[in-house]
């Protein structure tokens, strides 16, 4: 068996592989040139992230292929049901990168909490001539602990960011399609493990309306889930972080929320026009932003590379 890992994968992940007897191609190959490498090598596992796009026509091309691999969560850059229906497996690795994303988004409400995206921005500026004024500037910091979080989304990312909401001392609400309980359970340092019953609401407007901080964790949408009418549902100085998908907030509706004072400040880490983010985001002092990092941490790369492995190796027992 022959896998082409175009995105890389990790060192835990290579050595798996090929300690089970499969061939790893670690190459990158330009989206254009895919389907001929693939055909010269004979390639029978494609591994992808979110870089490499697997449409029906490669699919198509490509009859050699018996499993696609996506290293992450969402799928959206593979035509996943089409893949299916012409026998390929198609995996995926939905909890390897949870924790990194749940972090990205405490990296960025405590970054804005405490204005450090700005003043990362204007000290090396600054700091020299203005340092009083500066200091001056920041000084309305809140603290996240006692705070009201909200999560929109409760899959595998989103159970994180309860989990270190909880930690801080932070009061929890969370929205889903359908209201659900979940058991969170957090584990510390000295062995000790306690549970709690969260319940999420399908309620939009309640949901919204008491909120201090705001993470939204789903999969790509078809339309925004937060949008103007959203926007007017919030109480005024809210944060807000998207590591979800570009497109699951409109970005002007968001600008626009900024300058009425809703919102007090946002973190973006995907963009509707990823990969060229729209200037008037990447100029605005009350966005604290970042290039699609979420789960962008050696940690989560071994975990995926671990996961992917695992369940190539699995699947390569059934197609023998």
């Amino acid at each position: 068996m022959k896998v082409l890992a175009n995105d890389g994968i990790s060192k835990a992940g290579e050595i798996a592989l090929k300690e089970a007897g499969i061939e790893l191609l670690e190459h990158k190959v330009a989206q254009e040139h895919l389907e001929n490498f693939i055909n010269e090598n004979q390639v029978d596992v494609l591994l992808v992230r979110s870089a490499t796009k697997v449409r029906q026509p490669l699919i198509d091309a490509c009859p050699s292929l018996k499993i696609i691999g996506r290293g992450g969560v969402g799928m959206d850059n593979i035509d996943v049901e089409y893949a299916r229906n012409k026998g390929i497996y198609v995996i995926n690795t939905p909890s390897a990168s949870s924790r990194s994303v749940a972090e990205m988004v405490f990296a960025h409400f405590f970054s804005l909490a405490r204005f450090l995206h700005e003043s990362n921005r204007m000290m090396p500026l600054e700091g020299d001539t203005k340092f009083d004024s500066l200091k001056k500037s920041y000084s309305k910091a809140v603290e996240l602990e006692g705070k009201t979080l909200g999560v929109i989304g409760f899959g595998g990312i989103g159970k994180e960011v309860v989990k270190i909401g909880i930690s801080l001392g932070m009061k929890i609400k969370v929205l889903t399609r359908k209201p659900k309980t979940e058991t969170i359970s957090i584990h510390f340092f000295d062995g000790q493990n306690i549970n709690f019953e969260v319940t999420s609401t399908n309620d939009t407007e309640a949901f919204l309306k008491d909120l201090d901080f705001l993470s939204i964790n789903t999969p790509k949408t078809d339309e925004y889930i937060i949008d103007s009418p959203q926007f007017e549902m919030m109480k005024e100085g809210i944060f807000i972080v998207n590591t979800a998908r570009g497109g699951v907030i409109n970005e002007v509706a968001l600008i626009s929320a900024i300058e009425q004072g809703i919102v007090k400040g946002a973190a973006l880490d995907v963009f509707e026009n990823e990969p060229n983010p729209e200037l008037t985001l990447l100029m605005n002092p009350q966005l604290s932003l970042s290039p699609h990092l979420g789960g962008n941490t050696l940690d989560a790369q071994e975990k995926i590379g671990t996961e992917l492995a695992a369940q190539i190796i699995e699947l390569k027992k059934k197609l023998d």
